[in-house]
């Protein structure tokens, strides 16, 4: 960035004092590797940060926004800023040392307002109540204590008035007698700071009267402003409901006559595993909220050129759209990667035990879903009360370990001698989760706090993997895995979700860490956004969107990969991912693509140089590589999976019985239990117990950080048992981290120090 350009930011920055509710101003960008730090307008308001290309970009196009609260601002340098929340990672540079410490201030300053913000608004799960009925009430109240106030104003007004004019006449009495001099001159005083009063009382008499006149005025204002308000409301809400209702009625004549149903035009594009994909034909709620991306999302950044080895044909792909254009059959050959496709090299000659290949068919429940998610607009997902009907009966403990569905990638990974391939590998891992997501669309349910899950698959597959709910509000859980084949992975995930009417977005926050053992190598990389789309009507359907930063700490490597959202006017495939490999010099090695559904492929560069300009005047690299080799692909679903909630082969077994789990381990939660037998009433019963259960204790434990507090005792919180919070030397972030024992106590099944969750 040349030294004009940094300085007609900082000259073009109009900002207010950082202390403001709103800060504006010019910042630096990083955008790529390509195109370096671009010039940006950022927008501080209400907690979130926003950027757009220009000031005029304001009133149409958000290009990207980070809300505060849930943000970890750092400063690298003098003028650098680093915001990260979630999977995504703002690196922005001021101008000048002084501009970025009055950013930081500002953003520091709506980061605390946020956080306040947003406690004020917390409660735990299911103590909200419907309030539309009593805010109503309140109201009315409110106006007729109103109208009370300024009667008796007026009242007032008028005593006013009348004792004052019968003090004048009796003083203008008074000085019509025959007094002496002395009492005359008195009574004059007397009677001149009469005058005085009565000329005061009638200029407040005059005020109070027009007060009350406007009173009045505005009253029947506000009247008629909250009835037309409550008319629309109650209007909205009957529209939406007969629209819920409609489209279940649709959805039974489609399941009574399915042989028309498959004749329809406009069913979703169905692949081979099960995934269903939106067409274009279809009408999408994202086209309202499609979000756009900056610089190297904006347009594709770079072209692929296969080399092929007889001859020099090349092939170019843009942006790697479709993500298979290079045959992908000789994978198993030996090459540049030893590794290959999901190998079970190991697995199949270890004898396992037999595992359950179903659970119990999916009870066929209608439920107006309208009726329940319309006074949850803008709330936190966790605090919404929901019935079972909604869940899938596995936990989200369960959920965070189906990370683990191909772990494989990671055996592979701990035997490879280059970190750069390794470094696919991980990508691939981090890829490869959100595979069981795609027809996942039903809500796991909310652990308590203090619930473990254990995953022993020690002599089938090598590791060992722990979960632990460390937090409820907001939820947090704290995850450990040691695989004897050389790694160790472990994260903290909290779960940001909000209801936005039309979608739900679940934002995973914390780092995920990996370490090799044989090499030292430490990879850390975040989850991208979660968006459920047609909540209300429609087909409900998942998309994963934002961007992915791997970073090797200790030879500081890096891949940036991008999950593209799905947009209506794109021509590129869904789902689509794609990636770039790099060393610490910033030069590009690998180039990943695929999609996070399907499958994820590696093209290794042999050359790279500057292209010609695309359609909106951008020059792009044009990379050769070899053909494409496959890192990871999806399993199939098994047999009547859309019945059995498409759980994948692994999450069918994660919530099997098993002798000698924790107490608290969720395999043990009763409700969850009885939901997956599909007696889901009694499930419903049991899981209010459960929550009053818990709100029970917390109840009891502030009741007792209360009566510390006045005795002027120490009163030690909520401590999980099997985790406890560490610094990280390589991020910086204090995070949970699992301090040892569980095992050891599932030798001597010694569970005395588990808690009563149950």
């Amino acid at each position: 960035m040349s030294e004009q350009g940094k300085g007609s930011a900082s000259a073009s920055a109009s900002a207010p004092a950082p202390a403001s509710d709103t800060y504006k101003g010019w910042l630096f960008k990083w955008t790529n590797y390509l195109k370096g730090y671009q010039r940006r307008w950022f927008v501080l308001s209400n907690g979130l940060l926003s950027y757009y290309r220009t000031q005029a970009e304001m009133a149409h196009t958000c290009r990207g926004t980070i809300n505060l609260a849930t943000a970890h601002i750092d400063t690298e340098d003098a003028c650098n800023i680093v915001l990260s929340s979630g999977g995504r990672t703002y690196h922005l540079k001021a101008s000048t040392e002084v501009e970025r410490q009055r950013w930081v201030t500002a953003l520091e300053l709506a980061k605390a307002k946020a956080i306040r913000m947003m406690n004020d608004q917390s409660d735990d799960s299911g103590d909200e109540e419907p309030t539309s009925q009593s805010d109503r009430s309140e109201i009315q109240g409110t106006l007729k204590i109103l109208v009370s106030k300024l009667d008796d104003l007026s009242t007032c007004n008028d005593l006013i008035a009348k004792h004052g004019a019968a003090l004048q006449r009796s003083l203008s009495e008074l000085e019509g007698l025959k007094v002496p001099v002395e009492g005359g001159e008195k009574i004059k005083a007397v009677n001149e700071r009469a005058t005085l009063f009565r000329i005061t009382s009638n200029a407040m008499i005059n005020a109070c009267r027009d007060f009350l006149d406007l009173a009045e005025t505005h009253s029947r204002r506000w009247q008629r402003a909250l009835q037309y308000e409550r008319e629309q409301r109650t209007h909205l809400e009957e529209t939406i409901e007969q629209l819920a209702k409609q489209h279940n009625s649709l959805e039974r004549a489609w399941r009574e006559a399915p042989t028309l149903a498959s004749s329809t035009p406009n069913a979703p594009t169905t692949n081979k595993g099960g995934s269903e994909r939106p067409r274009k034909e279809e009408a999408s709620d994202e086209d309202e909220d499609t979000e756009y991306f900056d610089a190297m999302e904006d347009s594709p950044a770079f072209i692929t050129v296969t080399a092929t080895e007889n001859t020099q044909n090349r092939r170019s792909q843009s942006n790697l759209s479709g993500a298979s254009g290079g045959h992908s059959n000789d994978w198993n050959q030996d090459d540049h990667m030893s590794p290959s496709y999901n190998d079970v090299s190991g697995k199949e000659l270890q004898p396992r035990r037999q595992r359950r290949t179903h659970v119990p068919d999916k009870p066929n429940y209608s439920l107006n879903l309208w009726s329940i998610m319309k006074n949850c607009i803008g709330k936190e997902l966790s605090k919404i009360p929901m019935p079972v009907n909604f869940n899938e009966p596995l936990s989200m403990l369960q959920r965070l370990t189906e990370d683990l569905e191909y772990h494989e990638l990671l055996d592979k990974a701990a035997r490879c001698d280059s970190s750069l391939e390794q470094m696919c590998l991980v990508a691939a891992f981090s890829i490869s989760s959100y595979s069981t997501t795609v027809n996942r669309t039903a809500k796991p349910f909310n652990p308590l706090l203090g619930e473990t899950y254990e995953l022993d698959r020690l002599e089938e597959f090598g590791y060992r993997s722990l979960c632990e709910q460390v937090s409820h509000h907001p939820p947090a859980a704290a995850h450990h895995v040691i695989s004897q084949r050389g790694w160790t992975l472990w994260q903290e995930i909290t779960i940001a979700s909000k209801f936005r009417g039309k979608y739900l977005s679940i934002m995973p926050l914390g780092a995920i860490h990996l370490h090799f053992h044989s090499s030292g190598n430490h990879y850390v990389w975040r989850k991208v956004t979660s968006t459920v789309h047609n909540i209300i009507v429609g087909k409900l359907w998942i998309d994963q969107s934002g961007d992915i930063e791997i970073v090797n700490h200790r030879t500081k490597e890096t891949c940036q990969l991008k999950f593209s959202p799905y947009s209506y006017f794109s021509r590129d495939v869904p789902r689509k991912v794609t990636g770039v490999v790099a060393d610490s010099g910033g030069q590009a090695h690998y180039i990943l693509s695929g999609t996070w559904d399907d499958k994820i492929e590696s093209s290794k560069i042999i050359q790279s140089s500057r292209g010609g300009s695309g359609s909106e005047g951008k020059q792009k690299t044009v990379y050769q590589t070899l053909s494409p080799k496959l890192l990871w692909k999806k399993y199939p679903l098994p047999d009547n999976a859309e019945n059995m909630y498409y759980f994948s082969t692994l999450a069918l077994t994660l919530n099997e019985s098993d002798d000698g789990v924790g107490l608290t381990d969720s395999r043990l939660r009763p409700d969850q239990r009885l939901m997956e037998e599909g007696r889901w009433d009694e499930a419903n019963s049991e899981k209010q117990r459960l929550e009053e259960k818990q709100r029970a204790v917390r109840r009891r434990r502030e009741a007792e950080a209360t009566d510390a507090l006045d005795e002027g005792k120490e009163y030690e919180s909520y401590q999980p048992l099997w985790f406890h919070q560490r610094r990280d030397s390589v991020t910086g972030e204090t995070n949970f981290v699992y301090k040892g024992g569980y095992w050891e106590a599932k030798e001597r099944q010694d569970w005395s120090m588990c808690p009563d969750i149950f």
